[in-house]
């Protein structure tokens, strides 16, 4: 049985409800201070049944906010927050954080199987100026009630509008181990720490960090009620082509990033083109791996 998705506008955000629970709340225009390096977020995120499956501004890391979209290393600049990594120096507090803004909805769509929203956004560098022209559009769709699932697509063009090209990188491309982290990021709540990861390639958590897999799952027990929820992620696809690979954790938090420069710098030539897409599945139970690894076959993009 499936339930209608309606979207509510509110000033800073739209919020997306499957009957009388707000599955996902989208903030388009946050409060958050330069260090944060601000941008849009999707918290909370939640099951069918209400149960939270995000977290915003943990005091490990304030600037890890739900489920964004963003970048560690642009060409020396810092959209992700917090200290940026050198290989040389580690981390280290620099004036090079930047911010991406919301500028415009070029559409809505409500009806159907789902609901989705396009916007436009500016990517600007520490010193205020425009390097990316993005538009993305989040897709919210196929609620099932009876398995308790719900689905979200992301889709993203990232445009080079400055005058040179962009290299994207991660703590991982300037020599840092196990650290690609960057990208479509989702950060867990702190119940789901100890979680259990699981993926297409049947490899432990351990084996598949920066390794490419289909998908990647998570799996972890609720606070505050019974139970637990499992949060699955396709990795889609990117182009300019470049391999995908999976930044996880599960301690000492859950994460789960598809990453396009785990280890590899991708460099965007003025006015050039990167394009990303991904899918996230939120299960109201815990899943079992054979479960996950039907719904991998199933729902994948």
């Amino acid at each position: 049985m499936s339930e209608q998705l309606v979207l509510q506008s509110e000033a800073d955000a739209i919020v997306v409800s499957a009957g009388d629970v707000d599955i996902a709340r989208y903030v388009f225009e946050p409060d958050a201070p330069e260090e944060e390096a601000p941008k849009p977020f999707l918290h909370p995120l939640k099951t069918l049944s209400g149960a939270t499956l995000s977290v915003h501004r943990p005091w490990d890391h304030r600037w890890h906010k739900g489920l964004q979209m963003t970048w560690s290393h642009v060409s020396g600049e810092n959209f992700w927050g917090g200290p940026t990594f050198d290989r040389d120096e580690g981390y280290r507090w620099i004036d090079n954080l930047g911010s991406i803004n919301h500028e415009s909805f070029s559409s809505t769509d409500e009806g159907g199987d789902g609901v989705s929203f396009t916007e436009h956004l500016a990517w600007f560098n520490s010193k205020g100026e425009r390097w990316i022209k993005e538009v993305r559009t989040h897709s919210f769709h196929s609620v099932d009630v009876e398995r308790g699932l719900w689905i979200l697509d992301f889709s993203t063009t990232l445009t080079n509008v400055r005058n040179a090209d962009l290299v994207f990188g991660s703590p991982g491309t300037e020599g840092r181990d196990d650290a690609g982290y960057t990208g479509y990021f989702w950060r867990g709540p702190r119940s789901f720490t100890g979680g259990t990861v699981i993926s297409s390639t049947g490899l432990s958590e351990t084996q598949l960090m920066g390794t490419e897999a289909d998908w990647v799952a998570f799996v972890g027990p609720h606070d505050d009620v019974d139970g637990g929820a499992s949060v699955l992620v396709f990795a889609g696809s990117v182009a300019p082509e470049v391999p995908i690979k999976w930044f996880v954790r599960s301690e000492p938090f859950a994460c789960i990033a598809p990453s396009a420069s785990f280890d590899n710098e991708i460099v965007l030539e003025p006015g050039r083109t990167l394009s990303l897409q991904h899918r996230h599945v939120f299960v109201d139970h815990a899943a079992t791996a054979d479960e996950l690894s039907a719904l991998g076959k199933e729902l994948a993009l």
